[in-house]
């Protein structure tokens, strides 16, 4: 990850990983839409195309935000303050959307946009923390001790994950099985379906990766123009 730049424009990287993050998205709507009908929710599948997608890479986002976060309590380097920031921002975006994604995959299919249930109260717990972070962040005027505070933040933040994803095995309740069960090392669908969701999933995660870069650069010149304005 280039932390060094001073300029917000694209560089060759980031241009071909919006290009090719945009054309794995295309690719991958086109097998979602091409996709046989599931056998309970028909054509209502389809939003659990990007649903499941967004979800995992917020995980993503807020793993590499914990990543960041060890790596800047460990050097001290501002770079990683800003880099893990960046990906607990991106993160947020992405639950934000998983949220979205899963109350119109719920209206139709339970008549309610939300019920607190299991899945969906961790998931709005998840949410509230990292919303949280970002109002700490907001608080502390000291550049070091917000940062400090942040990191811890950030790596507690992560504890969330498993108990989010674990939720469906843990509580039985009206939400349904995971997609991709890692415990029992199954998959409840078939292979048409399964392609198109690792093929979005594929997508979300190269423009996650595009849009940390980004927002590392916009975040170093915020930084840079502080220090001027200093």
């Amino acid at each position: 990850m280039n932390s060094q730049s001073g300029s917000t424009r694209l560089d060759t990287i980031d241009k071909a990983l919006l290009v090719i993050g945009l054309l794995v998205l295309a690719i991958g709507q086109y097998l979602a839409f091409t996709a046989p009908p599931d056998v309970q929710q028909h054509y209502l599948i389809r939003i659990l195309y990007v649903h499941v997608g967004a979800a995992w890479t917020a995980y993503l986002a807020f793993v590499v935000a914990m990543i960041y976060a060890i790596l800047y309590l460990w050097k001290q380097n501002p770079a990683y303050d800003r880099l893990s920031a960046a990906s607990a921002e991106i993160g947020l975006l992405f639950m934000l959307l998983t949220l979205f994604g899963g109350m119109m995959w719920a209206r139709p299919t339970w008549g309610v946009y939300w019920t607190w249930e299991p899945k969906l109260t961790t998931s709005a717990i998840l949410t509230a923390f990292y919303v949280g972070y970002f109002l700490l962040r907001q608080a502390i005027e000291d550049p070091e001790f917000r940062a400090k505070a942040a990191a811890a933040a950030a790596i507690l933040g992560v504890v969330n994950i498993p108990i989010n994803y674990m939720s469906v095995y843990w509580w039985r309740s009206i939400h349904q099985t995971a997609t991709f069960d890692i415990i029992n090392r199954k998959v409840h669908m078939d292979g048409a379906m399964v392609l198109a969701m690792l093929v979005n999933l594929a997508a979300i995660n190269i423009l996650y990766v595009f849009f940390l870069r980004l927002k590392g650069k916009v975040a170093l010149c915020a930084a840079r123009k502080e220090d001027w304005d200093e």
